[in-house]
């Protein structure tokens, strides 16, 4: 089994998404202690800009061209990036919210990643996801809660656009942990930290 794990928050150590995702891990673990893990921090790593040769690889495939030396280092990378997504079983994106959805960061890596013949392909008939299988965990932070003149349906950002991105490439299985009201005071935070960690704890054991 293999769980890749995408960290979205800067903040290291006093991030919320990162402690209750750490938590999920170590009961993953628990229960498969032959699993692998495999980290991607969005702010260590360096995600190539999509432009130049790299946009050119994209079209290029599209069009059915061959590709120049260029384009295949930029497309090469691309599928480097792609495949920690492919190998794994379980995908685990602790992301906490920003402005209602997700860091730039973390949408950079997406939009590298996410192309034909990677993640998905289409045709005629339609859009057909490629990771067909896989399951996605969500720990979603949020400094404040969502309700009253910001419903949920309307406003949240940050999960649905992940699940929208998980059913694009073809998984079904998708689970989500909230931790609100992290910027509510200590005790408010320390509170919620705790009843996600019991959730995902609960959710590690249960897949």
């Amino acid at each position: 089994m293999n769980l890749f794990h995408v960290v979205s928050s800067p903040r290291k150590e006093r991030s919320a998404s990162i402690e209750v995702a750490n938590a999920f891990i170590d009961v993953w673990l628990g229960k498969n202690p032959s699993g692998v893990v495999e980290t991607l921090n969005v702010w260590d790593a360096q995600l190539p800009d999509f432009d130049g040769e790299a946009l050119a690889a994209k079209y290029a495939g599209l069009e059915g061209k061959q590709l120049t030396p260029g384009q295949e280092r930029a497309w090469s990378e691309i599928k480097r990036l792609a495949n920690l997504f492919i190998r794994a079983d379980l995908i685990l994106f602790s992301v906490p919210m920003w402005n209602f959805g997700i860091p730039y960061r973390l949408k950079h890596l997406i939009d590298t990643v996410s192309h034909k013949d990677i993640l998905f392909t289409f045709d005629e008939r339609g859009l057909l996801g490629l990771l067909g299988g896989k399951t996605v965990v969500v720990i979603a932070a949020r400094g404040a809660q969502l309700g009253g003149d910001f419903p949920e349906r309307d406003f949240d950002h940050q999960i649905a656009y992940l699940k929208t991105w998980s059913h694009m490439v073809g998984i079904q299985n998708v689970h989500a942990v909230a931790i609100e009201k992290t910027l509510f005071g200590p005790e408010v935070d320390r509170a919620a930290r705790a009843a996600a960690r019991s959730t995902a704890e609960a959710l590690a054991h249960a897949l």
